[in-house]
């Protein structure tokens, strides 16, 4: 076992420098012979056959195909149950450099059972396994992974404790240390707000800045959209002011569409939801950020789609009007359509608030916007001016 071992680290510190001296490992049939050193009694062996196949795996797709092929992955996913904490954080590394390279290799790697226990590393006390960051391998295995959620649930609760324990390694690390899944199935949607997991995904946003953000935000925005049930959970669980203070706070252009993107979704179902974005003061918010005009290209057209569409799914649907009166200054044409609209639908039945129109100077502003004949603006505003009597409107 001493000469396996040293010939394990020999071949290790000879492939790790290029891809052309980890191929000629390759070509020498050293695959073979490292993959049945996986199956050594000695914990050690394993571990040292492991590491130079990681160092084999990292270079590139071929490679990392090569060790793949020679029928490494199932025997690293029983390393990584092995009890010895050195080589579990080995064959973790070894599983992430295989997977990395393209969703091929990551589905190989799902596809051997290697989510449940990377996941189960997590809860795992040992501080130099936690520095192996378990939730950066997660997050490379994101093929499939929502159909092994869905058929074991609590894999899910093992995650939600991930994103509550992400919050020390988040500040010094950089995106790929934060795992995400994208929601596209309304059961998994709510298994993940059974387990607790929008509430630690927001506890994440709030503890973090930059790009760790984005895959929390997106995740945010995909389980508000399913449903009136899922978005009420992310108001619930006090997921817009964090959404908000993306728009405030960050620089990146596309983040800031992310969390545009995201706001709409939560406010655009009944007027309870869009009542709970506008209340945290977030429309002329969103209203700068689609008259920016010193933004880049690249905000400005992320703008038009993501921001004009979050104001618009918020606007059609929220009824509570001291929070779009402020709007009537300042919006577009095509946006101000929509605002007045909301209007032209609540003051109809609302006496107190024809009386405030009045007193706060919107009904003036609504005669000075110059509406094309028969169009519908034209039309919304005819409507408002029907609910007083002449004299006040003029």
């Amino acid at each position: 076992r001493f000469y396996k071992k040293a010939a394990a680290f020999v071949l290790r510190a000879v492939g790790k420098h290029s891809p052309q001296l980890a191929q000629a490992i390759v070509q020498c049939g050293a695959l073979e012979m490292l993959v049945i050193c996986l199956e050594d009694f000695d914990p050690g062996v394993k571990e040292a056959a492991s590491w130079a196949l990681g160092y084999i795996a990292r270079h590139n797709s071929e490679l990392s195909q090569a060790v793949v092929d020679a029928g490494a992955v199932p025997l690293l996913v029983l390393c990584i149950q092995e009890p010895e904490i050195a080589l579990k954080r080995i064959a973790a590394s070894t599983l992430s450099d295989i997977s990395k390279h393209s969703p091929e290799l990551a589905q190989t790697v799902v596809d051997a059972g290697a989510i449940a226990h990377l996941a189960q590393m997590i809860l795992n006390p040992d501080a130099k396994l936690k520095s192996q960051k378990p939730e950066a391998k997660l997050a490379r295995l994101q093929v499939k992974s929502e159909e092994l959620l869905a058929q074991d649930p609590p894999v899910l609760a093992i995650l939600a404790a991930l994103q509550r324990s992400c919050r020390k390694y988040l500040p010094r690390g950089k995106s790929q240390s934060t795992f995400h899944f994208r929601v596209t199935v309304i059961s998994l949607s709510q298994l993940i707000v059974n387990a607790g997991g929008v509430a630690a995904v927001i506890d994440c946003i709030g503890s973090c800045r930059g790009t760790v953000r984005l895959p929390g935000i997106m995740m945010l925005g995909y389980v508000a959209a399913h449903s009136e049930n899922l978005s009420m959970a992310v108001i619930v669980s006090k997921g817009i002011p964090p959404l908000c203070a993306c728009l405030i706070e960050e620089h990146e252009d596309h983040i800031k569409a992310a969390a545009a993107w995201a706001l709409g979704q939560v406010g655009r179902h009944t007027p309870e939801h869009a009542r709970a974005v506008a209340v945290a003061n977030v429309l002329p918010t969103l209203l700068a950020m689609y008259m920016d005009t010193r933004s880049s290209e690249d905000l400005q057209m992320k703008a038009s789609i993501f921001t004009k569409k979050a104001l618009k799914n918020i606007l059609q649907k929220c009824t509570y009007l001291p929070a779009l009166e402020p709007l009537l200054h300042d919006a577009p044409p095509n946006i101000m359509k929509h605002i007045v609209g909301q209007f032209s639908k609540v003051l109809p039945h609302d006496s107190k608030a024809r009386r405030l129109f009045v007193t706060t100077g919107g009904l003036k502003k609504v005669q000075e916007i110059k509406a094309e004949p028969g169009s519908l603006l034209q039309e919304y505003i005819n409507t408002i001016n029907n609910c007083y009597p002449e004299e006040i409107v003029r």
